[in-house]
């Protein structure tokens, strides 16, 4: 802002160097000289007024408006899947190929996470015991790619049902109440584990997580050779168990006999009505230049308006 000011104290004054034009006669000589005119003090000061205005608007004020809240309509929900040995049995068809329950599986739950745009997911596995594949985040494809890389047995070859609960609900702690969902898909018992499946379906009712279990698994698998239970034997699939946990913490348990029934579930889990929840606060910004720059545009005007009108001088 000071440099008109500085260059006008410290640069030498503008001079007329030599004539415009030569003429033959002395009397033409001052209409061919070039003369500086300083202005009026008022179109001075207007035009020092316009320049500290363009300086203004140069700087590009901004004024910051009231926060806003705008609503979004989304969840926060982890998935977590069994990885026990059991899972490698091959007693599903995705297209027309027989497919092992894992594969099936991760190409159902890829299909869900296409549809789940704006929900924060995340991804725990649990065998013998139960872990953390990625955290809560929006990025549905690094859910995706973390799920495609798991093989069965990478966390034991038993099933930590409870653990698995227990962990979820750790990780869904820092979401807000009323908005913490857990969908588990398994198809054993749960025979490891430092929690039941019952104890650890009480730790999501108190902490407000409520759990969709899907029993997933063939007839044949589930109730032994040919579909009937062997006398002694345990089964292959503890329903009973799931559908526990799953009204404990206010959710539903499912039962997916093949892929069409698990896409079936997906879907109809798909569909529960997701919970309004305000998105990150913002403050819209303003911009104020045009003010400035528009005052300054007048300025400008009206110095040229006033500046000192030059009257010729005729030879006589």
């Amino acid at each position: 802002m000071p440099v008109p000011w500085l260059a006008r104290r410290w640069l030498p004054p503008a001079r007329a160097r030599g004539r415009a034009l030569r003429v033959p006669y002395r009397g033409l000589e001052q209409l061919a000289t070039p003369r500086i005119s300083s202005g009026t003090p008022a179109t001075n000061w207007l035009l020092w007024i316009a320049w500290c205005l363009l300086c203004v608007a140069a700087a590009r004020p901004l004024q910051w408006g009231p926060p806003e809240q705008p609503p979004r309509s989304a969840r926060d929900l982890m998935l977590a899947v069994d990885l026990s040995g059991s899972m490698s049995e091959e007693d599903m068809v995705v297209g027309v190929q027989t497919v092992d329950r894992l594969t099936a599986a991760k190409a159902v739950i890829a299909d869900f996470l296409e549809r789940r745009a704006g929900d924060r997911i995340g991804l725990i596995v649990f065998g013998q015991r139960a872990y953390a594949m990625t955290p809560m985040t929006l990025d549905r494809a690094s859910v995706r790619q973390q799920l495609d890389a798991t093989v069965v047995g990478m966390v034991g070859r038993e099933t930590a049902i409870g653990d698995a609960i227990g962990l979820a609900v750790k990780r869904l702690q820092d979401t807000p109440r009323g908005q913490r969902l857990l969908i588990l898909l398994t198809d054993g018992v749960s025979n490891a584990g430092a929690l039941t499946p019952d104890k650890a379906a009480e730790l999501a009712r108190d902490a407000g997580v409520r759990v969709h279990t899907i029993a997933f698994g063939s007839e044949a698998g589930a109730g032994g050779l040919f579909g009937f239970q062997m006398p002694g034997s345990e089964p292959a699939i503890d329903e009973a168990a799931l559908r526990r946990v799953a009204e404990t913490t206010g959710g539903r348990a499912f039962r997916a006999r093949d892929t069409d029934e698990l896409v079936g579930i997906y879907r109809e889990i798909d569909r529960l009505e997701p919970v309004e929840q305000p998105g990150p606060s913002l403050r819209p910004r303003l911009e104020r230049y045009p003010l400035p720059l528009a005052a300054a545009c007048a300025a400008l005007l009206l110095a040229l308006w006033l500046r000192p009108r030059r009257r010729a001088e005729h030879a006589a």
